[in-house]
């Protein structure tokens, strides 16, 4: 299928999704996250979920994160630049959402990308070779093709992979991880 028409299919199954299957589906997935191979690792990116698009929340991996001691990092888009500046989050880090309902720092300690280990990536829908579909804006491509090499990227999602995107672009960064309610796969 095509990116155009994945993103009409999940955007329409994600609608479907209450408040409390969402939550239940959210805690799933945060529980397998205890299992990656991710936790000799530092500075962990996480996305603060569009509540309004029904994304996974994602505050059960903050918390998993805290307790384990980690550095989290959460962004800020620009959508003139289209680039993400990323802000360590502390006690003191004010969240506001944007004109998107996207919940964004207001201020803060600034990461360099090159510090990131590991990055939670949000997304409609994602393949069995690891490519994925964000809402189309490009911020975490590009944010990705910015990280070391070696950065883990483990996408979250309440739905299986499909068999085959069919318009991935050159420059489409793949997963490492997708972490669903059942199961992970591995890239």
């Amino acid at each position: 299928m095509l990116k155009k028409e994945l993103r009409i299919k999940y955007k329409a199954l994600r609608k479907l999704l209450s408040e409390q299957e969402i939550e239940d589906l959210s805690l799933a997935i945060a529980n397998h996250c205890l299992l990656l191979p991710i936790w000799d690792k530092t500075y962990f990116h996480v996305f603060l979920p569009i509540v309004e698009q029904k994304e996974v929340n994602t505050e059960f991996v903050l918390h998993l994160l805290q307790g384990k001691d980690k550095e989290i990092i959460i962004s800020k888009a620009d959508f003139v630049t289209r680039k993400m500046t990323h802000i360590l989050l502390t006690d003191n880090t004010k969240i506001k959402k944007n004109e998107y309902n996207i919940p964004e720092p207001v201020d803060g300690i600034e990461v360099p990308t090159h510090k990131i280990d590991v990055v939670f990536v949000p997304l409609l829908a994602y393949d069995k070779m690891g490519n994925r579909i964000g809402y189309g804006k490009g911020f975490y491509d590009k944010f990705l093709s910015e990280c070391k090499p070696e950065t883990i990227k483990i996408g979250l999602s309440f739905f299986e992979p499909e068999e085959f995107i069919s318009d991935v672009f050159e420059n489409d960064v793949k997963l490492n991880f997708c972490v669903t309610p059942k199961i992970i796969y591995s890239f």
